[in-house]
């Protein structure tokens, strides 16, 4: 299902983190809806990315750098963000997700959890005040973060980054001046990306669409939701 936009002004989304990926395919079909788009990328655009459906602006940011936070936050301070998107994450050095969490070395252990949890945050904190209360506020966030479905294990820090990142959303959508504010927190399944690995069974063409619809229909709904691509409820 398409879902499109109405009235004379298109909508403005922010996409932190759409280098590649599904960052990238949620951009281009915000696109193919009449959006205007930003997205950030870590370093200057490449090729690949200037391919990018237009019209999108491009922004430099590492999310885990506060200086380069607070540099968008000034260079988008006059602007209207009708949906911020924090696509920003990684995923542990061990491809197999077999290693421990007590094996895990300090620099791993911070380089996931700054990238997964404390920079997507840190960017939701300092834009907080450019998206208005009609708008969403949601951040990519994984099946693999729920604790209540957690019955195999593996993918221990992964697991441990992702459901940081849905406890800080909750903290923060708890505070009383954003009980009236739309947030969101995107499980969109296992997909072929770099981060999921070819074996998953779905590609990003066919998930975005939905993932998508699923974003634009909680605009302006308030409070914080946990939802897969379809829009259904994930068990914290």
């Amino acid at each position: 299902m398409s879902v499109d936009v109405g009235g004379t002004q298109s909508p403005t989304a922010l996409i932190v983190g759409a280098s590649r990926g599904l960052g990238r395919a949620i951009a281009d079909e915000l696109v193919q809806r009449h959006w205007r788009v930003i997205c950030t990328v870590r370093r200057s655009p490449r090729p690949d990315v200037r391919g990018l459906a237009d019209p999108i602006e491009f922004e430099t940011l590492d999310v885990t750098e506060v200086s380069q936070i607070a540099a968008l936050r000034e260079r988008l301070s006059a602007r209207r963000i009708d949906m911020l998107f924090v696509n920003a994450g990684t995923t542990a050095e061990d491809a197999n997700g077999l290693q421990r969490i007590g094996d895990i070395s300090d620099a791993e252990f911070t380089r996931v959890m700054m990238t997964n949890a404390l920079g997507p945050m840190r960017v939701i904190e300092a834009l907080q005040d450019l998206v208005p209360s009609d708008g969403l506020i949601g951040a990519m966030s994984s099946g693999q973060g729920s604790i209540s479905n957690n019955a195999k294990g593996s993918r221990e820090l992964y697991r441990g980054s992702k459901a940081a990142l849905n406890m800080f959303m909750r903290s923060f959508a708890a505070r009383d001046d954003q009980r009236l504010h739309a947030f969101i927190l995107m499980a969109p399944g296992w997909i072929r990306t770099e981060l999921g690995g070819p074996d998953a069974p779905f590609t990003i063409e066919e998930v975005v669409p939905t993932i998508v619809d699923t974003l634009i229909a909680n605009r302006g709904k308030p409070g914080l939701r946990y939802l897969d691509r379809y829009g259904h409820i994930v068990p914290w």
